[in-house]
């Protein structure tokens, strides 16, 4: 479900800080609603869920901003931050309101991290090389809107059933 963004003007990072909440809300949204079965429910190939949409989506708040610019270590992290197809994997006594809640605890954890930084410092990646904190945040944008068109299809598949 399309919602208008809130905010439309105002200076880059505003406007960057407001995209990526945006898409973290509809990360989120995309789940809020099932039921824990629906949220489990593996509807392609793959091991995506609606549920671990956001379990993935935490992981990746934790890699870029715990990892890749505090420069923590994965047993300093808050949580999981290994990509791949176990980022996915959502345990039996997880709920989807506690991935949510995971989620929003990584993103408000990164959050704090970006207001220390401004977009133009930059972090080795050790793939990508120089990445500046405008990177980091276009990107995530980019990767939640992804994740978030996924889910909002999962969920669209699951209410035909």
């Amino acid at each position: 479900m399309f919602v208008l963004p809130e905010t439309t003007t105002g200076p880059e990072r505003l406007l960057l800080e407001a995209m990526l909440d945006r898409n973290r809300r509809a990360v989120a949204d995309t789940v809020r609603g099932l039921s824990e079965t629906e949220a489990r429910a593996r509807l392609v190939p793959s091991a995506t869920t609606p549920i671990g949409l956001v379990k993935h989506a935490a992981m990746v708040e934790r890699r870029w901003f715990q990892r890749l610019v505090l420069g923590l270590g994965e047993d300093d992290c808050d949580g999981p931050s290994t990509p791949g197809e176990a980022s996915f994997a959502v345990a039996d006594d997880e709920t989807v309101a506690g991935v949510i809640a995971e989620f929003e605890r990584a993103s408000a954890r990164s959050r704090e991290i970006a207001a220390r930084f401004g977009l133009d410092d930059t972090w080795t990646h050790p793939v990508l090389g120089e990445v500046s904190l405008r990177f980091v945040h276009l990107l995530l944008i980019e990767d939640f809107a992804r994740h978030a068109g996924h889910g909002d299809i999962l969920a669209e598949q699951l209410s035909s059933r």
